[in-house]
């Protein structure tokens, strides 16, 4: 196969960046030879990317009238600025660079899987002297033998575990034979887990009968170490050593699990792969059942993002072509609930990606149909479940803001924000903001205050100073950005609220009414009132006290905005606390930073020490020098001694 060139390499029929790019020009251009085409956007942004048997005749498709490619695709033409094409020298080498494309792009009008996943392995480490059994999300091409891959990692753990102790092999990392007598024997060794090859109490002869063993196990013969741990069992129970005969007790328990897991579907012997999809107009869920050796190991399901208008095939082919380029391991066989494009062209690309033969089957009757049309039920379940999931975290978000447009009379409240302060003891008064959009808080958009002009607890006059800052500076970014011709996004202020929940009543909404009058915005301001027992009980709004339902998602809403408020704005109380607790006089001193501070302390023990301390003892300390040495004599003569 040629090398697949790279995109700096890639014949890029665009005419330079300031030039428009005219598209019957270039489309007489394309080649009759196959390759990868990709769509870029009018910012450049990579939208599409397909492969073609013919570049000239299947790009010059998308801008036919009389061509239908669906709604998804017309919408893609409309946004298709240019196009540039990479020519290969077979349909599957532009098989393969399609998917490498859009692994590493996610263009927006494919049809893209939603999660990446990788599955685990076991890996005993058989090119090793004493090998072990290790967990591996990777194949790799060493010695080591695999056995995988699991839908489970944590069922994968618990078998490496499980094995470990059985056979008694090794855990650690010890480089041997090398490495033997070098340093003490591990934990395992003392609790009988691990027969210490690292001491050479074991040869290496005897260590691999007992990793043949293991292996023999992994590959699903379990019935000699349950007859073996049943006998042990017996025979410590008739010597009267209980313990040990509760731990193979437990050891065969934990056997019989894992037997148990593996169920027979068929008994060819072969891998395989079963694939099938449930689609509605929006979304997508691909099953895949995962046969090794005869046995399904495990099943897993991905969600798919499509259109309206994709067919059942069209999702399959694209979820086969990303799945395994992005899987290490291929099966013998790929079982497809119907058929799809490419199909060669596919199992001569897997073939090449395995070593060995790749079949891609629609089975029509029998057991393999069955396990196709269980795959489905099983997506279809999933895709199910999922629909009502999401439509009960819509009922709590933004069905919870529809109660409260319904309450307030108000349409459009998109974007909430809510305000408190917080003042403890008399220390630091600190105010937070935070932001719910669409019912869930937006924490990137959430910010924080130091009090700068008020002392003391006065929550009002706090309030007051909040909520000017916080409009003000939104007002002076829009209007830089405008003068600059910028969008407004780019400001950390600029985004309105639709409405403004204010923590209490009457008198903390009349003060921010006052602060919006005094800068000329009309924003409506909602209190959320409590009662004696500090529990949510009701709106206030246009001098009205609206009762709500306790039992509604608007209540529930309101309440987790009050809540997370006043978290926030307790948070910042805190972090500044502890800051101050932590504060020394002498970060005061100009030209003292924490070096010099750090010595002074470690050389005089205390303050006191330092302020009794001469000019010229003072420079004799660490990192100090005459001058500083001065200025912290100076410092603290003049000043009272305030720190113990």
């Amino acid at each position: 196969m040629q090398d697949i060139p790279a995109f700096s390499d890639v014949e890029k029929n665009y005419n330079g960046e300031n030039e428009m790019f005219d598209f019957q020009e270039e489309l007489k251009k394309l080649p009759d030879q196959p390759g990868v085409y990709i769509m870029h956007d009018s910012t450049d942004a990579i939208i599409y990317i397909g492969k073609a048997v013919s570049l000239r005749k299947r790009v010059r498709q998308y801008f036919q009238p009389s061509h239908d490619e669906g709604i998804k695709k017309k919408q893609m033409v409309e946004h298709i600025a240019r196009f540039e094409y990479i020519i290969t020298d077979s349909e599957l080498e532009a098989l393969v660079l399609e998917c490498n494309l859009i692994k590493e792009h996610t263009p927006k009008y494919n049809t893209m899987l939603r999660d990446d996943k990788t599955y685990p392995y076991i890996r005993v480490t058989m090119g090793e002297d004493f090998p072990r059994v290790l967990f591996s999300r990777q194949l790799k091409k060493d010695k080591s033998r695999y056995f995988g891959p699991y839908t489970s990692a944590g069922a994968v753990k618990d078998t490496i575990e499980l094995i470990n102790k059985i056979y008694k092999l090794r855990t650690c990392n010890r480089k041997l034979p090398r490495d033997i007598g070098l340093d003490r024997a591990c934990l395992n060794y003392h609790i009988h887990q691990c027969d210490a090859p690292c001491q050479g109490y074991i040869d290496k002869e005897t260590y691999g009968k007992q990793v043949s063993k293991a292996l023999e196990f992994l590959n699903g013969n379990y019935a000699p170490v349950i007859r073996e741990l049943e006998t042990k069992m017996q025979d410590a129970s008739e010597a009267m050593e209980f313990e040990k005969a509760i731990e193979y007790r437990e050891l065969l328990t934990s056997v019989k699990q894992i037997a148990q897991k593996q169920k027979i579907t068929n008994t060819d012997g072969e891998d395989k792969d079963i694939i099938a999809i449930a689609s509605d107009d929006t979304d997508a869920v691909v099953q895949v059942f995962f046969i090794r050796s005869g046995k399904i190991i495990g099943r897993d399901h991905f969600h798919v993002r499509v259109g309206s208008e994709e067919s059942t095939s069209d999702i399959l082919v694209n979820f086969v072509k990303q799945f395994y380029s992005g899987t290490p391991f291929i099966p013998r066989e790929i079982m497809l609930q119907e058929s799809i494009e490419d199909i060669p062209v596919l199992e001569e690309w897997l073939t090449k990606k395995r070593g060995h033969k790749v079949t891609i089957r629609i089975p029509q009757k029998g057991m393999k149909e069955k396990l196709v049309e269980l795959a489905a039920k099983n997506a279809a379940l999933v895709l199910n479940q999922d629909k009502e999931k999401i439509k009960r975290e819509e009922g709590r978000t933004i069905g919870a803001v529809k109660e409260i447009e319904h309450l307030l009379g108000i349409k459009g409240l998109n974007r909430m924000e809510a305000y408190d302060i917080s003042n403890i003891n008399g220390f630091e008064t600190v105010g937070s903001m935070i932001v719910y959009e669409k019912g869930k808080p937006k924490r990137s958009d959430y910010r924080k205050f130091k009090l700068r002009t008020i002392t003391g607890p006065d929550d009002y006059a706090s309030m007051h100073e909040v909520l000017t800052r916080r409009f003000s500076h939104g007002m002076q970014e829009q209007q830089e950005l405008k003068e600059k011709e910028m969008p407004q996004e780019l400001g950390s202020f600029t985004r309105f609220p639709d409405i403004i929940m204010m923590d209490g009543g009457r008198g903390q909404v009349n003060i921010c009414l006052q602060v919006l009058q005094e800068l000329g915005l009309s924003i409506p301001v909602c209190g959320m009132v409590k009662d004696d027992n500090h529990r949510t009980r009701g709106l206030y709004f246009n001098n009205v006290e609206i009762p709500i339902d306790r039992h509604g998602e608007g209540f529930k809403l309101i309440t987790r905005i009050q809540d997370e408020a006043h978290r926030f704005a307790i948070e910042y109380h805190r972090s500044l606390r502890s800051k101050a607790q932590v504060h020394s006089i002498l970060d005061d001193i100009e030209g003292i930073g924490p070096t010099r501070r750090k010595a002074l302390m470690k050389q005089f023990q205390s303050i006191e020490n330092i302020r009794n301390a001469t000019e010229d003892e003072l420079a004799q300390a660490p990192s100090m020098n005459r001058a500083a040495a001065e200025k912290v004599y100076a410092f603290l003569h003049n000043t009272p001694a305030v720190e113990k």
